[in-house]
Parts: structure tokens; sequence; C-alpha cells
């Protein structure tokens, strides 16, 4: 249940891969003194394999059922800041079950910082596999705009910080001083 000086239950980030949703994540549970959830590492933590391996050995199909049903159990949570998969909020109806008191934060990079920032962080992308990385992301992020513009705020990933980005976050949650 949320205090009286907190607008919003939870917060969900949303947006692209290598967006920022982790880092911003925790950074935003800290700062809150909330619990934080990041989709792909619960995916991980109850699956006992890593997504790449989700994906071979099961399919997209797989992982996205498993994507559903940790974002509906932790959405149903208060007091918590979740970081979704890049292609959790494209799901039809996907975004139709966040409950209204959920601050839902898009997150906004351009697919080159996207794809150079998961080349950084040396986690495989499934997505991304294939002769040109870039090329991919760039239609990938276009399927996927439309979907994320429903989120209540929009944040430039790439011009500010993760503290200042969740500084930007935790205000919002706050709302109003006085």
């Amino acid at each position: 249940m949320r205090s009286e000086t907190e607008r919003f239950s939870r917060v969900l980030l949303i947006g692209f891969m290598a967006s920022g949703k982790s880092t911003v994540g925790r950074e935003l549970a800290r700062l809150l003194d909330w619990d934080f959830v990041d989709f792909d590492a619960e995916i991980e933590r109850r699956s006992g394999i890593g997504i790449p391996e989700i994906f071979a050995r099961h399919g997209e199909p797989t992982f996205r059922r498993l994507e559903h049903e940790i974002g509906l159990e932790h959405l149903a949570r208060d007091r918590v800041v979740l970081a979704s998969g890049g292609g959790w909020a494209v799901a039809p109806g996907r975004l139709d079950e966040v409950p209204p008191e959920t601050l839902v934060v898009w997150l906004k990079v351009g697919p080159a910082t996207a794809v150079a920032r998961a080349r950084l962080d040396g986690v495989a992308r499934p997505l991304l596999e294939g002769p040109d990385p870039v090329a991919s992301a760039f239609a990938l992020s276009r399927e996927r705009e439309s979907a994320y513009a429903r989120a209540r705020l929009h944040l430039d990933g790439e011009a500010a910080s993760p503290h200042l980005l969740a500084e930007t976050i935790a205000g919002e949650v706050r709302g109003p001083a006085g």
C-alpha cells in the first residue's frame, strides 16, 4: 500500500533492450526504499538457466509466457520497482493489465545505442543474432515504439545518468512537495 506522500504504488520500467531499465530500476528502488524485480533475472532464477538457453531449448513463446507470469505476479505487489524485458510491453493486452496506480516509464534509447550497450554488458541477446544486429535493432525498435509510447512518462535514457533518471522518476512517485 502506498503512503500518503506517494502518488503511485509501483513503478514499471519499459523500453528497448539495454535501455537502462535494470540499472535505473535498482537505483530508483534504493531511492524509494522499495523492492526491485528485474523480469529477466527472475526468469533465470526460477528456470535455473539463462535466457539465451531458454530461447534455444524452448523457444521465444516459452520465454514470453514466463515473462507474462512474472509480470502478473509482481504487478500485484506494492512498493516495488519493476524492470520488464524489452518485449514485455509489446504483447497484445499486456499494458492493459497494468494496475492504474502504476507509474509506467519508457526509458528511450536509440537502437544503435542499445546494441552498443548490449555488446558492452556481454549479455547474449537472442533477438539480435544475425549478420547486422543494428539493422535488426532498428526494425525491432520501430515495431515496439507504439507500445512503449503508451507509458505515462517518457525519459531520454541517453541524455541523463541512471541516477538522474531515477531521481526524476522518484519525484513523480512522490508528487509535488509540500
